[in-house]
């Protein structure tokens, strides 16, 4: 008890000689020390506030123009108009004030004012050149002149130093497409998919829906897009999210991983301490707004970075019918799990962040504390496993109140959820591959009950050193917390570093308090096992296969001339026609980041033009310059509906707002039920690498990342994640459910691997005698 005692900044006692007070010093300091460090992030936000209040000027600006309006004034010119001298004749009189003082009030109000019209015009500008999305569709190396004019325009206006948060105000509002080009888009893209019939029928249901019910559930939506930032990402978050009741482990949540063939220490404690570390880093980057806004690649275009405001001290709230996300301004802790015990790990002291090998010290105490879990406690996260309205129940009746609520508080309140796994994982030993499955499921959802799937993200670093993360999906998307993940790997490896022996660098004040560690009371051990066998039977149900692909990579694709990501995606066709022996509905995720707020939308990958290549390769099509002609059709299709899904025209997320405006009216629309229930068996994903300055490739071309992964959508189908690492290597997660017998991850990877292999060599030019030779000259 002796740092609860510590805790305490006064005591006192009533004798008959009076009150005897007694004060603790130390504890005032700490007060004192936190209170101030309180304070000036106070004033850090109220700066950036000012900053981003007036961008794309400046605060300085507002001098420079107050000093241009006295210069003039002072040349006996009257750049107002007369509107100083009206401003003068209404300011209030006082005795006080001389003529020279109130012409000189007056020039200060008319010079703000100026100054304010211009911020506004300048934002407005701005806002109108970043809706200009033409430059997208414009082919490699023939920028038109429009273009040119139009980036040199916005480097002027985007300032020098931008905040994380400054452009917000200046991003456009996603627009809401033509109803008729929406349909036309749709029947497009379900034309390969249909038989004769089936399309026929499909196209009726479509015009019927735009000649009736469609034209005023847009009138609708069109007056939300008028009022909300975003028609789309309040609906999506509440309805594709927060109103699912089934678990968000698996089904929602997904992964991020640590380096593939390297591990900086193995040391547990000490990865842990460099990795809290790093994150609370980020973390104040963050708040402190100095993060670089993030951009189209390659260009001056910048993303919405709303996504960031909750990634810290956030979690995931059950409720009866939908969940709530709550996050919180601050906070000085971490939860850590360790072996069905619970801790709170203060991570600041008196206002300081404490040192990597201080955060290193605390978790090794963890490590080396040999009490038992309490009674129900070592699996008690199952509860966020299992599905949602049990988990509301049982929290209202049994954690509403007392130590248990306390205990919950202190989980939900932490900046991030962190597990000390007693496991060894990675790509290790005499089965490498199998490891590298057992890691992805190991960090997709573990043991079901030792992660904190509520949490935006969950850390979890391993016996051997290796880490990885868990992340809830609603508050965010996988860019986003992959550019955390980067962040975070390489300020670990590069930038913290590590001692000879594997620990972390610092000085330890052995003063510290230990961890605190969490107590229950937790008789509601009966949901908990009801809650841990629904997510074990989830958990068990998942095949996730992980394999890094090193035939070549995106340096070969691009000597083609060809879109990586294009490449994959028809290489991803390919390989399920000859798993599955037909198409399939295919999900790509797209950004909508270049709007405010935005979040995804779907390309539609199976066009009718990939899907003309697919069978012209599998019939054995012997014209290889028809094959080529044909692959180039269907990259340049799906390049295009990705730019289309990018810049506000896809067709998915305009028809769920729809569907959801029918819900609100109590409408029933046969079209819109029947697109919205068909199911996705191929839902796939690319990881952007966001920050290759933060990886010295060349230097250190081990550091390579595995990227992450997620579940299966469709019971029937296969969920595949991709990233592309420097020119040579692609790294896939493939997963899928044992319960269906035609899916194997296993079996897709090695379609994938040939599909990819197949693809190079149709679009490889055959090599002549001559090159031969001179190849075999050189070798």
């Amino acid at each position: 008890m002796a740092e609860a005692h510590q805790a305490v900044a006064f005591q006192f006692t009533i004798t008959p000689e009076g009150i005897d007070l007694r004060l603790s010093y130390q504890a005032l300091s700490q007060i004192y020390l936190s209170g101030l460090r309180s304070w000036k992030k106070r004033i850090s936000r109220m700066r950036n506030r000012v900053i981003k209040g007036v961008y794309p000027a400046s605060p300085s600006s507002w001098l420079f123009v107050v000093i241009a309006i006295l210069a003039t004034m002072y040349m006996r010119s009257d750049p107002s108009m007369g509107l100083i001298a009206k401003i003068q004749e209404h300011l209030p009189v006082s005795l006080s004030l001389s003529v020279q003082g109130q012409t000189m009030l007056s020039v200060l109000v008319f010079s703000t004012l100026l100054w304010l019209s211009l911020i506004l015009t300048l934002r407005f500008c701005l806002k109108l050149l970043l809706s200009y999305h033409r430059w997208m569709f414009e082919q490699h190396g023939h920028i038109s002149t429009t273009t040119k004019v139009w980036v040199t325009l916005v480097r002027l206006l985007s300032g020098r130093k931008p905040l994380l948060y400054s452009y917000q105000t200046s991003l456009p509002c996603l627009p809401v497409p033509p109803i008729k080009d929406t349909l036309e888009r749709y029947l497009e893209s379900v034309r390969p998919l249909l038989s004769g019939p089936g399309f026929q029928r499909m196209t009726v249901l479509a015009a019927q829906f735009e000649n009736s019910l469609g034209n005023r559930l847009q009138r609708y939506l069109k007056l939300k897009a008028l009022w909300a930032t975003n028609y789309v990402s309040d609906w999506w978050e509440e309805y594709i999210y927060l109103r699912g009741r089934g678990p968000i482990m698996v089904n929602s949540n997904y992964y991020g991983m640590d380096f593939l063939y390297v591990t900086p220490t193995p040391i547990q404690a000490a990865r842990a301490g460099n990795t809290i570390t790093a994150l609370l880093l980020y973390r104040r980057k963050v708040n402190s707004e100095q993060l670089t806004p993030s951009r189209v690649p390659g260009t001056v275009i910048p993303l919405c970075a709303a996504q960031c405001e909750r990634m810290f001290n956030t979690t995931r709230t059950p409720g009866e019918e939908t969940d709530v996300l709550q996050h919180w301004q601050d906070s000085e802790f971490v939860t850590v799990y360790h072996r069905g015990r619970y801790f709170r790990l203060w991570v600041y002291k008196a206002g300081r962040l404490l040192s990597p090998r201080e955060i290193e010290y605390q978790i090794q105490r963890i490590l080396d504390d040999p009490s038992p879990p309490g009674p129900g406690e070592d699996r008690l996260g199952a509860l966020t496993a299992g599905d949602r309205v049990p988990w509301c129940a049982v929290r209202k009746q049994y954690f509403s109140s007392g130590v248990n609520k306390r205990s919950l508080d202190c989980i939900e309140r932490a900046a991030f959820f962190v597990t000390l796994d007693d496991e060894e994982q990675g790509m290790m030993g005499e089965d490498p591959v199998g490891n590298l499955d057992r890691y992805a499921k190991s960090l997709l959802h573990g043991k079901c009950y030792d992660r904190w799937f509520d949490k935006s993200f969950s850390v979890v670093v391993y016996k051997n050193g290796k880490n990885g993360l868990n992340a809830e999906h609603s508050w965010a998307d996988a860019p986003t917390v992959a550019h955390l993940w980067e962040f975070t790997l390489a300020t670990d490896a590069f930038q913290l570093g590590y001692t000879e022996d594997g620990h972390c660098k610092g000085e330890v004040e052995r003063s510290l308090p230990p961890p605190q560690r969490l107590t229950w009371d937790i008789p509601v051990e009966e949901q908990v096992s009801i809650s841990l066998s629904v997510a074990q039977a989830l958990a068990d149900d998942v095949d996730c296969h992980v394999f890094p692909f090193r035939d070549f990579g995106k340096g070969r694709i691009k000597k083609l001339k060809i879109s990586p990501d294009a490449f994959i995606q028809l290489a991803l066709q390919l390989a399920y026609y000859r798993d599955r022996k037909t198409f399939c509905l295919t999900y790509e995720a797209s950004m909508t980041r270049l709007f405010r707020e935005g979040r995804t939308e779907t390309v539609r990958s199976c066009s009718n033009e990939g899907c003309a290549f697919v069978k012209a390769v599998e019939s054995g099509e012997t014209r290889v310059n028809h094959c080529r002609r044909l692959f180039r059709l269907a990259a340049e299709k799906h390049q295009n509906l990705y730019r289309l899904a990018m810049t506000g025209s896809g067709i998915d997320r305009h028809l769920f707002c729809l569907y959801v405006v029918s819900k609100y009216l109590g409408v029933e629309s046969p079209f819109l039920t029947e697109v919205l229930s068909e199911p996705w068996r191929l839902s796939t994903s690319q990881t952007p690498v966001q920050q290759l300055e933060l990886f010295d490739m060349k230097n250190h071309p081990d550091f390579i990342s595995l990227g992450g992964g997620f579940g299966p959508v469709a019971d029937d189908g296969y969920g595949v994640s991709y990233i592309i690492v420097g020119e040579d290597m692609i790294n896939y997660h493939v997963s899928c459910k044992h319960s269906f017998s035609e899916t194997d991850s296993h079996r897709f990877g090695a379609q994938i691997s040939r599909a990819l292999l197949d693809l190079l060599s149709v679009l490889t030019p055959a090599k002549t005698e001559n090159s031969q030779a001179q190849d075999k000259k050189q070798q």
